[in-house]
């Protein structure tokens, strides 16, 4: 299995970023997809699901300001946010539900002024 995030950067607050990941090595459009992210010093936190058949859920601290979307002809799930705040900054993950062992490198976003 390999999971690969990309998009993360550094944003100002309130800015948007998109981030993808890139699913190899499993039957994507049969698993529910996740992102989750991990903050300095703090456990792992799931930020919002897919299922296989579109249906979406998310964290309380992430709704109305995130949104996640899969392709499964491209094996591929995005996290798109906006109104990003400085305590989004993490290193964000994606994985199936439940999860695989391996999690891949995330993606660090950092949001500062």
């Amino acid at each position: 299995v390999q999971l690969q995030a990309s998009g993360g950067g550094l944003v100002q607050p309130e800015g948007s970023l998109r981030l993808s990941c890139s699913v190899s090595g499993v039957i994507f459009g049969l698993k529910t997809m996740a992102w989750f992210r991990q903050a300095p010093g703090k456990q792992r936190e799931l930020v919002a699901r897919v299922t296989s058949g579109g249906r979406t859920g998310y964290a309380d601290f992430v709704k109305g300001r995130f949104t996640i979307t899969r392709d499964n002809a491209k094996n591929t799930v995005y996290l798109q946010m906006n109104s990003l705040k400085p305590e989004d900054t993490a290193v964000y993950y994606c994985n199936s539900i439940p999860p695989y062992d391996c999690w891949g490198q995330g993606t660090l976003v950092t949001v500062s002024s």
